[in-house]
């Protein structure tokens, strides 16, 4: 099977052939119908998620496929199942790292990964949704969907009526604005230096959108997926006295996050820092809800969904990521038989 295979940091992907070894107990062999690319990825890319010493790996946490084949112990899904694949740990089984033989050596790999035609997924992260679920859809509720909605739902406290800024409109930053405005949230603000993103952002649900922070003041919720410490240390200082920051994008790893004035965090109730810890979902919870609010039309995945790559395209999307002119990127990979 191809999968795409990050073998140098710093490097494009490789497209290359790889065999799946035998399943061990857990484990699930996934047939791959598409997957999202997501900014974490580009961490990886530049080794700020692990050394050399785990190379070469396969890459992509975020899909949907056809479940082939279950190894032992596994209950929760079952052969010709619509999964979505997910980064984060759900019900089932947590297996061991998985396995492939690339070329003469056996190379392990993460317990999702989805940039490859086929892949081995932990039962516990693959959840099962309806066969008519679009894979489009069940790509994006692997991590951006479900991460955005998490992070309003779970983690910022956000209640009806507050204003929100959301700092970096990409894939996760639009749908953070979506789960926003579903949530009353207002005036919501949508920052980017991306004048394309201008659009994308007001169609998501955004009643300001602007390329800095100018016009930012006394918010309630601030929201950074840009990872930028300069970025974070102004966005503080514009928070309301009880106002919630809330670190989405990952920093560089010698980054350092210079708060200048200690006394902000007295000021009102006072303020806060904290990180994401990915929304604090759990799947197989959170999933079928997400699905059937799409179902009706209240989360709006296909406004998001701005660019679709092949496999063998892969390192064109990951340029394209980069440059910050795009929503959610997917690639597509299979088909439903």
């Amino acid at each position: 099977m191809k999968a795409a295979v990050l073998e140098k940091i710093n490097a494009p992907l490789t497209i290359r052939e790889v065999i799946p070894t035998d399943l061990k107990v857990g484990q699930v062999l996934v047939k791959v119908l598409a997957s999202g690319l997501c900014g974490a990825q580009l961490h990886e890319i530049k080794g700020h998620r692990g050394n050399a010493k785990f190379l070469p790996h396969l890459m992509g946490h975020e899909g949907c496929g056809i479940v082939k084949e279950i190894g032992p112990g596994v209950t929760t899904v079952e052969e010709g199942d619509k999964v979505v694949m997910h980064w984060r740990p759900g019900s089932g089984i947590e297996s061991e790292f998985p396995q492939y033989i690339l070329g003469d050596k056996t190379i392990s790999s993460g317990k999702c990964t989805t940039l490859s035609e086929e892949s081995i997924v932990s039962e516990n992260r693959l959840t099962k949704v309806p066969s008519d679920t679009p894979p489009v859809l069940a790509a994006m509720l692997g991590c951006s969907l479900t991460s955005a909605l998490g992070i309003i739902d779970n983690e910022c406290d956000l209640k009806f009526g507050e204003s929100v800024a959301v700092i970096g409109c990409g894939g996760v930053g639009l749908n953070l604005i979506q789960a926003a405005k579903m949530r009353s949230a207002f005036p919501i603000y949508g920052v980017d230096v991306n004048d394309k993103m201008f659009e994308l952002s007001i169609d998501m649900g955004a009643d300001v959108f602007s390329r800095d922070m100018s016009n930012v003041s006394k918010v309630d919720v601030i929201l950074d997926t840009t990872g930028n410490c300069s970025v974070i240390t102004k966005a503080f200082d514009l928070l309301a006295p009880s106002g919630r920051l809330i670190m989405v994008g990952q920093p560089q790893p010698d980054a350092n996050l210079n708060i200048l004035n200690p006394l902000s965090f007295f000021d009102g109730q006072g303020k806060s820092v904290r990180a994401s810890q990915g929304g604090r979902t759990k799947p197989e919870i959170d999933i079928p809800r997400y699905v059937a609010l799409a179902n009706k039309g209240i989360i709006d995945y296909e406004t998001l969904h701005t660019d679709t790559f092949t496999l063998d395209e892969i390192n064109e999307a990951f340029d394209l990521l980069k440059s910050g002119n795009a929503g959610r990127i997917i690639i597509k990979i299979g088909e439903a038989e």
